[in-house]
């Protein structure tokens, strides 16, 4: 799978090389990175299976992570784990590993997609980088209150999650419609 040129252009290169050495020409999918702090607050209500659901609506999962701080439940991530994520666990702020996380994934071109499930604007630039490999981008949002703008501009495509799971995204007939206007 070719993704053309990274940011800065740098070059990428077909398939996916992982620690072990193997190479996987077929990586593809989805790579959901959740911000726990971010979307999981009493304010919100949001249920980690809407998150997952709002992800495959874009196709297959390839990885499902939520990031959480040291203070974060056992049963929080007890639960988390039993719906399939794979929890990670930092010291302090979580944005900087699932930044260089979600980063380094678009880098080796291990996905198809990139879904970020945040409130926060600091991964804008993560979306940014996603997108100047040419891969896909979608800003999930825990609701209507937080939504952060300026994630949802920079992505392809956007979800926000209010009880019910909902697209924002573009249709192809709703774009299609916008080019026929913006040509006339």
């Amino acid at each position: 799978m070719d993704r053309g040129e990274g940011p800065e252009g740098e070059p990428t290169v077909d398939g996916v090389t992982s620690a072990d050495g193997v190479t996987d020409v077929d990586a593809g999918g989805v790579a959901l990175f959740v911000d726990g702090p971010n979307v999981l607050r009493e304010e919100f209500d949001v249920d980690l299976d809407d998150v997952r659901l709002a992800a495959e609506a874009e196709g297959p999962l390839v990885i499902t992570r939520l990031y959480l701080d040291e203070h974060a439940t056992p049963g929080l991530i007890q639960a988390a784990e039993a719906r399939g994520f794979e929890v990670v666990i930092t010291s302090g702020d979580v944005d900087v590993k699932l930044a260089v996380d979600a980063a380094r994934f678009a880098a080796e071109g291990r996905m198809d997609t990139l879904a970020i499930a945040s409130r926060d604007t600091d991964f804008k630039p993560v979306v940014e980088t996603a997108n100047g490999y040419g891969i896909r981008t979608l800003a999930i949002a825990p609701g209507e209150f937080g939504r952060s703008d300026a994630l949802r501009n920079a992505a392809n495509g956007s979800v926000t999650l209010d009880g019910d799971t909902k697209s924002e995204s573009v249709s192809d007939e709703d774009e299609t419609t916008a080019e026929t206007s913006s040509t006339q």
